[in-house]
């Protein structure tokens, strides 16, 4: 190798830590790594191991069984409540569906698919009401978009110690279903058509408004999800998928499609799924998530040792691509651009790294996303400032990661 060929020094001193742990292997370290360090045999090597089939429904390996939901403790209730994904321990841009985020608002139904139906009604040329198998017999698409609650984290709700809590709700898949505007293509609309009312079959009936010209674009009625059918938790039978908008709009276990001249006004868009403003008025129908990112390694309570590592974490935004991830190693006094990892999707979730050297010194990490529209992630200061404090949807700010001399990572907020 060449002088020019040499890796820099933050990467020879990697190789020689990994050099050196499997030397130490080999020359009698701890006893766990003794044992199944090569040139040992380990005791899975010397029985046969599971029959195939003896996992019909396959699981992940039980030293992973820690990777769950994370479920806040506590509360009054779990009828209403959610459930967040533990984004620390994810790699890639695909949430497996049993660590999908959830959102009820009257706990989960056991809905059989043969007796469920969809009713398409209101300011149509023909009422429908159509079977799963009616509906499966539209022609499909698959895409990859991500969901988020738009309380992902609420402005008072910044002080949870991992990734997970502060920014879990949310979550990427690729879905399976057909185009609302094909089925309202069947219905046929009629000229004073300007919103869809979408109700769930679960107890509390949540009912949403959506624009027409959202249900005409790239609205889809799911039925699958990462190649198989809902999971009750997200919808089964169906569910309506709006791409980047707020995830209460993905009304689970549809039902009902009353097409009308205005919106519905229901109880999750008045009372509840606004924004509270400075001057005590309520922003309404502020469907779009903004461009959003996060850190999820290293990030809270996770511990970090002086040396090369990858900073890593997760990117998107309800308005398109994200264009870059910056990222600040030094509190935000100054900021790199980190490598986005193919593929980089129309309102997905959105890989990025950036190689990093920690020289032990205290210092505070974070990311921010710019989309394709130029939009640049508010630090929490700046988006405060026009939003005030009194609201809890919609807050993207910039999420920091404090390191500390021992390499503990917590909360920058806190």
């Amino acid at each position: 190798m060449s002088r020019d060929d040499e890796p820099p020094p933050a990467r020879r001193r990697f190789l020689a830590q990994g050099a050196a742990a499997a030397a130490a292997a080999l020359a009698g370290g701890p006893a766990r790594a003794e044992e199944a360090a090569p040139p040992a045999v380990p005791e899975w090597m010397k029985i046969p191991g599971a029959d195939v089939g003896s996992q019909t429904y396959g699981r992940p390996s039980r030293f992973e069984d820690g990777v769950i939901r994370n479920v806040p403790q506590g509360l009054k209730q779990y009828i209403s409540a959610s459930s967040r994904t533990p984004l620390q321990d994810l790699d890639g841009i695909l949430t497996p569906n049993g660590l999908f985020y959830e959102r009820h608002h009257g706990g989960i139904p056991d809905i059989d698919p043969a007796r469920h139906r969809l009713m398409i009604h209101g300011l149509v040329e023909t009422p429908l009401i159509l079977t799963m198998e009616d509906i499966r017999r539209f022609p499909s698409e698959s895409h990859i978009y991500f969901l988020e609650c738009s309380g992902n984290p609420g402005f008072e709700a910044i002080k949870g110690r991992t990734a997970s809590d502060l920014v879990g709700l949310v979550s990427c898949a690729e879905w399976t279903g057909v185009r609302l505007a094909t089925v309202l293509a069947e219905a046929g609309l009629k000229p004073d058509a300007r919103w869809i009312v979408a109700k769930g079959a679960d107890a509390a009936a949540l009912t949403r408004s959506i624009p027409i010209a959202k249900c005409l674009d790239d609205a889809l009625l799911v039925y699958s999800q990462n190649g198989e059918r809902l999971r009750p938790q997200q919808g089964y039978p169906l569910r309506v998928l709006l791409p980047g908008y707020e995830g209460n709009m993905s009304v689970k276990w549809l039902r009902r499609l009353n097409v009308t001249a205005e919106p519905a006004y229901s109880r999750e868009e008045t009372s509840k799924y606004t924004d509270l403003m400075p001057d005590g008025t309520a922003r309404q129908f502020t469907f779009v998530m903004e461009a959003k990112s996060i850190i999820t390694r290293p990030s809270g309570t996770q511990r970090i040792v002086p040396g090369f590592r990858e900073i890593t974490g997760l990117a998107w935004s309800g308005r398109g691509r994200i264009r870059g991830v910056q990222v600040s190693t030094d509190g935000g006094a100054s900021w790199r651009d980190a490598v986005l990892q193919e593929p980089v999707l129309n309102r997905a979730l959105t890989r990025f790294r950036l190689p990093w050297h920690w020289d032990g010194t205290p210092t505070t990490i974070a990311s921010r996303a710019i989309d394709e529209t130029g939009y640049v992630q508010p630090s929490f200061d700046a988006l405060t400032a026009v939003r005030g404090l009194k609201s809890f949807y919609h807050n993207n700010a910039v999420v920091p990661w404090r390191i500390g001399p021992d390499g503990e990572v917590t909360n920058g907020y806190a």
